[in-house]
């Protein structure tokens, strides 16, 4: 798939700055931004697009409303739908975006029958299980983006913690995407040592807390809008491993059949990301703490699903 064509849908601060990223990384030789908003979509890729003689990147860039212009492509990433605002209910959240995201998954499985999906949008497993009940894709090819942005975090606040460098912290965060999620500091390491042996266990709560409210914390502090620049460079490096066929094994929302003993849930996993999409999830022994926890957390995720399920 080596620099095919890319569409992006939803040209907000989270769809826009992937494409940036993707651009000047120099993932897609044809990148396509949609939204709703054709001028906002036009706009920022245009302005994308001048900036190709400063950076020297040769892709094409191009912003529409019409799907039609996204006929083929080889990867989709979903930014679209309404962002989480202060106060505002996973209930209200739930409810507009299964209706947003059902549309343009109706849209993706006429235009890009082949195509990987990256789904972002919010609440992200419900989302991503929406996705793959819509498109009737296999598997493989519907992926929700979540393990990688929080992990991201918990690896930002240890790093700040033992005051070290971030490249050296290698966290994982697995289940739903939300309240539930399950940091593990067990799998956590710096240079290969678990933080269980770095990190005082007050601290590392305190670290894990804040990892489950990182999305939250910062929607407060910009009061209009809620994260895009940990979350773009997360989709970033899911792609990478997908177009290069890198096979980087990184925690994603992915369909269980099974595996960690959920069945048909769209969970928070280990998985190895190719050519193919997801093309193996990664299983390693949790403790029963750990279990129970990824219980709970499946539990909270299929309760949402249950809701999709009599709207869609």
């Amino acid at each position: 798939m080596n620099r095919r064509k890319i569409t992006i849908i939803g040209a907000g601060q989270v769809g826009g700055t992937t494409a940036q990223r993707l651009i000047e990384r120099g993932l897609a030789e044809e990148l396509v931004v949609l939204d709703i908003v054709r001028d906002l979509a036009r706009g920022k890729a245009l302005d994308l697009a001048e900036s190709a003689p400063i950076l020297g990147f040769d892709s094409k860039i191009r912003g529409t409303d019409d799907y039609a212009e996204t006929e083929g492509s080889d990867l989709v990433v979903v930014t679209s739908g309404v962002p989480r605002k202060p106060g505002m209910s996973r209930d209200d959240l739930l409810t507009t975006n299964t209706k947003i995201i059902k549309g343009v998954a109706e849209q993706i499985q006429a235009h890009s029958p082949e195509a990987v999906v990256i789904v972002v949008s919010n609440p992200l497993d419900a989302m991503t299980y929406v996705t793959y009940k819509v498109t009737r894709f296999p598997r493989e090819r519907v992926i929700g983006m979540a393990g990688v942005l929080d992990s991201a975090r918990m690896a930002t606040f240890i790093s700040d913690e033992l005051r070290v460098s971030s490249e050296s912290v290698h966290a994982i965060v697995m289940g739903g995407h939300g309240d539930s999620m399950i940091p593990l500091p067990r799998y956590t390491t710096v240079a290969g040592v678990s933080v269980t042996s770095l990190i005082p266990k007050d601290r590392l709560n305190a670290i894990v807390q804040r990892t489950r409210d990182g999305g939250a914390e910062i929607v407060r502090l910009l009061k209009t809008g809620s994260a895009y620049y940990a979350p773009s460079a997360a989709i970033a490096e899911m792609v990478e491993s997908i177009v290069n066929d890198k096979k980087k094994v990184l925690p994603c929302a992915v369909l269980c059949k099974g595996e960690y003993g959920c069945q048909d849930l769209f969970m928070g996993v280990p998985a190895k990301l190719g050519i193919g999409g997801m093309e193996e999830i990664v299983e390693f022994e949790l403790t029963t703490e750990e279990t129970a926890g990824l219980k709970k957390s499946a539990e909270a995720v299929k309760e949402l699903c249950d809701v999709v399920d009599r709207m869609i």
